[in-house]
């Protein structure tokens, strides 16, 4: 089991920047993929950013150009640089983590930090 815990959520305003981190500790094994989902009120969640453990990225459409994950070389803390925020990017945002390990998947969440960027 991987235990998550984020940091950096908080309130800014629109146009700034905001850096999320997520620690990871437990059983990571070698084969996994860390990510970021958001979820609005109303709205159903969302991947954001995911990042493999050979480091290849993915990015939603609507934080291309504006945000970047990445990882620690312990590859067990990663980094969600957010820039250029937009009121529509106010969310929970939550970690997660996915291990394979002798052919079975694992998977983990964060508590979530909130996130809000006023206009």
């Amino acid at each position: 089991q991987v235990q998550l815990v984020e940091s950096g959520g908080g309130l800014v305003q629109a146009g700034g920047s905001l850096r999320l981190s997520c620690a990871a500790s437990g059983s990571i094994f070698s084969r996994n993929v860390m990510g970021w989902y958001r979820q609005a009120p109303g709205k159903q969640r969302e991947l954001v950013a995911s990042i493999t453990s050979g480091g290849n990225t993915n990015y939603a459409d609507s934080v291309k150009g504006r945000f970047a994950i990445s990882r620690d070389n312990a590859k067990t803390t990663v980094f969600l640089q957010m820039n250029s925020l937009k009121p529509e990017d106010t969310a929970v945002y939550y970690c997660n983590a996915v291990t394979w390990n002798l052919g079975l998947r694992y998977e983990s969440w964060g508590q979530g930090t909130q996130v809000t960027v006023s206009s």
